[in-house]
């Protein structure tokens, strides 16, 4: 199974074709548009390992972006005791949602590449006795 380590938001994160990846938001994103990410760290698979000195240059991950949205609330409190005084505060961090579709080495070619998702409906029409009528 091919893999690639690649760097974005400040971390680095392992990834594979068709896996699902929560990073820091990306900026001037919009729902099912294409993401490149070209600071590729590593890729290989079982065998064979190429590595970066930092980074691999021509080799990139192509990704599309599912949503963007907010993580749960984190509750910042600050208390200093018997002073009467606390603080009470509230962050959510942003972050963009994405499937990687396709690896590709410095080459150029496609190391792997994500399977053709089936569209599932969403709701099963159902009819009923009246409705067929």
């Amino acid at each position: 199974m091919s893999f690639a380590v690649i760097q974005t938001g400040g971390k680095q994160y392992k990834v594979k074709a068709g896996e699902i990846l929560k990073v820091e938001k990306l900026e001037d994103s919009k729902k099912n548009s294409k993401i490149e990410f070209n600071e590729i760290l590593a890729y290989g698979d079982d065998k064979n390992l190429e590595l970066g000195e930092p980074t691999i240059i021509g080799a990139k991950v192509e990704a599309e972006l599912i949503k963007n949205g907010k993580n749960r609330t984190v509750l910042i409190f600050k208390k200093r005791r018997r002073q009467n005084s606390r603080r009470k505060n509230g962050h959510r961090q942003k972050f963009t949602m994405v499937r990687i579709s396709k690896i590709y080495s410095k080459d150029g070619k496609v190391i792997s590449e994500a399977e053709k998702r089936k569209e599932i409906p969403s709701k099963k029409t159902v009819e009923t006795k009246e409705a067929a009528k």
